[in-house]
């Protein structure tokens, strides 16, 4: 499923950020699930795209992701690290 000549990888990472603004968009309460759903289906399309564009385009990848989704991974990063909130 590739959009107008792109790569899958390419087409599924454009589709992922699309979604992961769309949700972005919804309050707070219902952002939990789409969200949680994208983040754990990020790390696919990053390798996805470091294997078919090269490692570069795998850490734009990231970068985009860390930078979309860091309140909550920083949450996360301190709740395992057991830092009270």
């Amino acid at each position: 499923m590739a959009l107008a000549g792109l790569s899958s990888s390419v087409s599924f990472a454009m589709i992922w950020a699309l979604l992961a603004t769309a949700v972005a968009f919804l309050p707070m309460r219902w952002q939990i699930v789409p969200g949680t759903i994208l983040l754990t289906a990020a790390p696919a399309i990053i390798i996805a795209l470091g294997l078919q564009h090269g490692w570069l385009t795998a850490l734009g990848g990231a970068a985009a992701c860390l930078s979309m989704f860091r309140k909550p991974l920083v949450y996360y990063w301190r709740r395992l690290r057991g830092v009270p909130q």
